[in-house]
């Protein structure tokens, strides 16, 4: 292989590593005996919170700014993908006592 060629592909790496994204993450959070755990969690813009609801009642995740209102059936999940930063404090509506707060990063 040529020099050239070498250092070509060399810079085609570092400068994708550098142009793709980093990979969004997804966070669980969990609700089961009427409790959010955690009940404080940092993520970022982009990532996915799946919400998992272990009871055998329905819960929701609202937000309190209106960001979003998530119905979560008994035994089942569901996700949410963040789209702005900031910090959002939510509960479920069935559930008022049941509250956490997100803190969204860029």
């Amino acid at each position: 292989m040529k020099p050239g060629r070498l250092a070509s592909i060399a810079l085609a790496v570092v400068f994708l590593s550098i142009v793709v994204p980093a990979r969004a993450a997804t966070i669980q959070i969990t609700m089961e005996n009427l409790v959010i755990s955690p009940a404080e969690t940092s993520a970022k813009v982009g990532d996915t919170i799946e919400w998992i609801n272990k009871d055998v009642f329905a819960h929701t995740a609202t937000a309190k700014n209106g960001d979003f209102d998530v119905t979560l059936p008994p035994k089942k999940s569901a996700t949410f993908v963040l789209k702005k930063a900031g910090t959002v404090d939510y509960y479920c509506r069935y559930h008022p006592n049941m509250k956490a707060t997100l803190k969204i990063e860029p």
